[in-house]
């Protein structure tokens, strides 16, 4: 069986779905009737967002050939999803809009196809606008591939310009799948002992977990006994198939094809993403079969409580976060121990880790609409290390504020760093230089995209001095990299970027360790109690301005109450700042026509006297969402 597995990988909204598309189109896997714009983005959230956010296989036929595609998410909050599927296959699509050029994620996309050896073929999409400048984008491509501009491929995937083209190329220069142990091979491939590689899963009610699997090396049938190398845990093979893009049942899969295997195991922590699959006969054959590689362990790097709005759905809550880390493995989620209450009025929760505020949203609206758990959400976080000044105590990692010891016991507080790779116009230099000051990082390198004869590099110069025309033609962009606290990247700085670039500025960012900062504890009082799920950990030398804003947001976002309601922000005691909600207007006297304007005033003192009540007795109540938008 000739095959060829590949993956298309860009920037967001670069055109990749609709790459996919025309790729269904053209080699009859979808009829045109049937035909949906984004046709393999199957989450509603997908079509809603007009994001890509799972990857997403499908089998095609063509010429007389298997191609296995891998359609990949863009955003870098899913970048798991992308270097899971690169395990996958032999080839890379490196897909750029011909109207904004070599992006943020590009650069971090090919690097990942990189590490894992594959063969990538540069493409301009697009081409087909007013505002692509075909040229200039196959000129910056062909430079960071390392090819010739006449080897980039100009397409239009709305228009399906080029695509078959594209397509032939794929045929021609990603390899076919080879096998990886021949020193077992007796003549016939299907000698080999069985190695599947499990690159993503998910759970289905009546089949248990569906593992997607890429046969590496020999043969899997419906009804072989299975194991999981590393989970160790058995299973029998209820079902298995290709996906066109639907599951569609078969006989089998032999090596270097992908396809899904049903499981019928109903406990989704059994099986791993990255694990190896081999069958049970092949374990008493050969005795040294060794595992695939797999994959690095994402660690996550943001991290927020959930817990039930009805303590009553806690297991079913932990029953749907189990089903979801199956599907989504950079995702992660642990109990919150019982000795440190850190959500007191909320209950029992989960500490869960994610990839970012994007990622964070999509598991959440994933768990209120495909699992029907009503959840609150806290603040999210980063990882903080904290030693003590006891020698003898061994330094923790926390990740809530609640968490932080008392700050007399503290030693140092060390908070992660992220490397910030931004891809801009030049002229916007300054802005993103002074947005970065502001975050309390710096710009580590600068250079232009293109090949030109002078690049700015030479960052120990000063960003007043640097002379931007050294940069080439205007509209030239550039290549940032700087260093910045992780807890001012993850919020809003893209949303900055953004605003400052006018649109055109993209961006990454990736941890390089720990840094110790000098950082405190900002708690936020409401009606005089202490809120723990809106404390948060910020540096000293700006903990007024960020407890001014944090007050005046919760100010706008707290429903009125009928008595004031005092909003106190404080550190290690003592309030810093202070915020007043008026209490709600009620106009005892509507019902009053007219009458001796005693009876009024009799009323309005019995209102005030149950207002004053109210404030000493009364306790506000925080809406869920509060904790989510308060960022």
């Amino acid at each position: 069986m000739d095959i060829r597995n590949f993956v298309i990988i860009a920037h967001i909204d670069h055109g990749k779905s609709t790459l996919a598309d025309r790729f269904l189109e053209l080699t009859g896997t979808v009829e045109r009737r049937e035909m949906r714009a984004q046709f393999l983005d199957i989450h509603p959230l997908e079509r809603e967002k007009g994001i890509t956010i799972k990857m997403q296989p499908v089998r095609m036929a063509w010429q007389g050939r298997i191609l296995n595609l891998i359609d990949t998410p863009g955003h870098a909050d899913f970048s798991y999803e992308v270097s899971r599927a690169l395990a996958a296959v032999e080839g890379a699509i490196l897909l750029v809009d011909a109207t904004q050029g070599v992006q943020a994620q590009t650069l971090a996309n090919l690097y990942l196809a990189q590490q894992e050896g594959l063969v990538v073929i540069p493409v301009v999409n697009k081409v087909d606008l007013p505002s692509a400048e075909k040229e200039k984008t196959m000129e910056e491509l062909s430079a960071l591939v390392g090819c010739r501009p006449e080897d980039v491929y100009a397409i239009s995937a709305k228009e399906g310009t080029g695509v078959e083209a594209l397509l032939s190329a794929v045929m021609e220069k990603v390899p076919p799948p080879s096998e990886k142990i021949s020193k077992y091979r007796n003549g016939e491939m299907a000698d080999a002992p069985l190695r599947a590689l499990v690159f993503d899963s998910k759970y289905d009610r009546y089949l248990g977990v569906i593992a997607h699997v890429r046969v590496v090396d020999g043969v899997l049938k419906k009804g072989d006994k299975i194991h999981f190398m590393a989970g160790e845990t058995g299973a029998e093979v209820l079902e298995i198939g290709v996906f066109t893009p639907e599951r569609s049942p078969g006989t089998g899969l032999q090596y270097g094809e992908i396809g899904y295997v049903a499981t019928g195991i109903k406990e989704p922590a059994r099986v791993r993403v990255g694990d190896t699959i081999t069958r049970y006969i092949d374990i008493s054959k050969y005795r040294d079969i060794e595992p695939l590689p797999g994959y690095r362990e994402i660690a996550p790097v943001v991290f927020a409580s959930l817990f039930p709005e009805n303590q009553d759905a806690y297991e079913s809550m932990r029953d749907a976060l189990g089903k979801l880390h199956l599907e989504d493995a950079a995702f992660t989620f642990t109990p919150e121990d019982a000795g440190a209450q850190t959500h007191a009025f909320a209950g029992r929760g989960f500490r869960a880790g994610f990839l970012g505020l994007l990622h964070m949203e999509i598991v959440a609206e994933r768990l209120r609409r495909e699992y029907g758990v009503a959840l609150a959400l806290s603040r999210p976080s980063v990882a903080f290390r904290v030693t003590f000044q006891d020698k003898h105590k061994e330094p923790i990692t926390v990740y809530s504020a609640v968490r932080l010891p008392p700050a007399q016991e503290i030693g140092d507080i060390t908070e992660p760093w992220a490397r910030v790779e931004m891809v801009a116009p030049a002229r916007f230099l300054g802005a993103i230089t002074s947005l970065l000051t502001g975050a309390e990082g710096i710009i580590t390198k600068a250079e232009t995209l293109a090949p030109l004869e002078t690049r700015v590099t030479d960052m120990a110069v000063p960003a007043s001095r640097w002379d931007l025309s050294l940069t080439g033609r205007a509209g030239d962009r550039l290549h940032l990299e700087g260093e910045a606290p992780l807890r001012e990247v993850i919020v809003d700085f893209y949303d900055r970027l953004k605003s400052i670039s006018q649109g055109f500025a993209s961006f990454s960012y990736t941890l390089i360790g720990y840094r110790t900062g000098d950082l405190v504890r900002l708690d936020i009082l409401i009606a005089g109690e202490e809120q723990p799920v809106l404390g948060e950990v910020v540096p000293r030398a700006r903990a007024y301005d960020i407890g001014r804003q944090r007050l005046a947001a919760l100010k706008e976002l707290l429903p009125k109450e009928l008595f004031a309601v005092a909003l106190q922000a404080s550190i290690a005691g003592r309030i810093i700042a202070r915020e007043t909600i008026p209490a709600a207007k009620k106009d005892v006297t509507s019902h009053m026509y007219g009458g001796d304007r005693t009876r009024k005033m009799k009323l309005w003192k019995k209102q005030q006297r149950g207002k004053k009540r109210l404030k000493e007795t009364g306790r506000v109540t925080i809406p869920p969402d509060v904790f989510f938008k308060l960022r």
